[in-house]
């Protein structure tokens, strides 16, 4: 069975350049070593799948120049695909343009990092050797103004919630669970996956990638998904973030 993991690295880390004070690609940004870089740690960790799609955007040339200078180790096996539209779409454009690709390429299971994120190793080996549809949490508090949570209804049902604007959350119905994301998805049925994606109109083309992640995990049943939780799990918006990973690693 072909699989993939789809990397989104396309924005434009707005808060992440402010924090250091200078222009770069958040993803392959180091301060010591190139396997300190957002970008690597992923990647070692996806050796084990046959493809690997880096969704780059922001900064392309950059990403293109890193990959063919330092990441030789991984013959045959990186695609890097360009999001022209990473600044006036939403986040959800590089999850298509990364399922469009591994459609092509004939791909039964599919999972989904975003680019900016630092988690232990041991929990990922956990989900790529998992069957199952799975969707990761973390220990974070989940605070309307850095969260993306997910709440589970009464009928077993995955609910995203999120504000775009960081104000507040709200659940209009009664649940049995509340948990913050830990923004790592495996799809373990990449054909309905490719269906949903193929379905999508241009408003949702241009939304974040929830809204993809929602009709998929939204429309299964609690026993067809699976909640894994990451030991170690940093979101590095800011270099702040980045320097807690280095601690932790």
């Amino acid at each position: 069975m072909k699989t993939a993991a789809i990397i989104t690295v396309a924005g434009t880390s707005t808060r992440f350049r402010k924090s250091i004070g200078k222009d770069c690609l958040k993803c392959i940004y180091s301060e010591k070593e190139k396997q300190d870089t957002l970008l690597m740690r992923q990647l070692s960790m996806c050796k084990t799948f046959d493809t690997i799609i880096i969704v780059g955007g922001y900064k392309f040339s950059e990403l293109e120049a890193f990959v063919n200078m330092y990441l030789n180790e991984y013959p045959g096996k990186i695609i890097l695909v360009q999001n022209e539209h990473y600044e006036d779409y939403g986040s959800g454009y590089s999850l298509i343009l990364g399922i469009q690709k591994a459609e092509k390429l004939g791909v039964k299971t599919i999972v989904f990092l975003e680019g900016d994120l630092f988690f232990d190793s041991n929990t990922f080996k956990l989900i790529v050797e998992n069957k199952n549809n799975i969707v990761t949490v973390n220990n974070d508090p989940i605070e309307a103004k850095k969260a993306v949570a997910f709440y589970i209804n009464e009928d077993g049902k995955i609910n995203y919630i999120y504000d775009t604007a960081h104000s507040a959350l709200s659940i209009n119905e009664p649940f049995l669970g509340i948990y913050n994301s830990g923004q790592v998805w495996k799809f373990s049925d990449a054909a309905k996956l490719y269906e949903l994606t193929s379905g999508l109109n241009q408003k949702e083309i241009e939304g974040t990638n929830l809204i993809l992640v929602q009709k998929y995990f939204g429309s299964l049943k609690q026993k067809e998904y699976q909640v894994v939780k990451f030991v170690d799990w940093i979101n590095c918006n800011t270099v702040e973030d980045y320097r807690k990973a280095e601690e932790i690693k």
